[in-house]
Order: C-alpha cells, then sequence, then structure tokens
C-alpha cells in the first residue's frame, strides 16, 4: 500500500482564487477510483503501487496546465510502506492524543 500527499499549485493565473484549477486536479484524483482525502492544503491518496500513485498525480498536473496555467509546481510526499498493509484511516488511529 502506497499513501501520497501531494499539492498542486498553478502559478500564473492572473488570478489570486486558484478554486477553478485545484477542482480539475481534484477532478482527476476522483476519477482514478483510488481512496482520497482532500485537505486544505493538499490531496492525500491510497494506492496499490508508487507507479499507480506518480501516474495520477501527473495526470492532475497536467490537467491544471490544460486548465490554463502557464506554471505549476506540485509536491509529493510517499509513504511506501511494505511490511505491513496500512490506510490512511489506520495510520490515524495510532496518535494517541
Amino acid at each position: 500500500m502506497v499513501i501520497v500527499e501531494f499539492s498542486i499549485v498553478p502559478l500564473g493565473t492572473g488570478s489570486t482564487s486558484l478554486s477553478e484549477y485545484v477542482t480539475e486536479a481534484c477532478r482527476i484524483v476522483k476519477e482514478s477510483g483510488f481512496h482520497f482525502m482532500i485537505t486544505p492544503m493538499g490531496t492525500i491518496m491510497e494506492t496499490g503501487t508508487l507507479s499507480e500513485a506518480f501516474r495520477v498525480i501527473q495526470e492532475a498536473h497536467e490537467a491544471v496546465l490544460k486548465k490554463g496555467a502557464s506554471r505549476v509546481s506540485t509536491t509529493i510526499k510517499v509513504d511506501d510502506r511494505r511490511d505491513v498493509v496500512r490506510s490512511m484511516e489506520d495510520k490515524m488511529r495510532k496518535i494517541k492524543l
């Protein structure tokens, strides 16, 4: 199980509001069929393999460019644990506050 957290930031749009670009990226993630969670600062997604995760992120990155952004900055964090299957929710349950 691979859990990735990523943020796609459109630049050069001429606007301070980026919601239409972010919505387009999120549409790609939703259509991928993978389990995901949108947060105020990025998206967290579970996939079976790293290549699946990178494929979806690349498609979302490209969709923002096609939407009209002249530049896109994408940041990716990867948790590729292979000894135990973990989900996003399982990881959160481990936190004791």
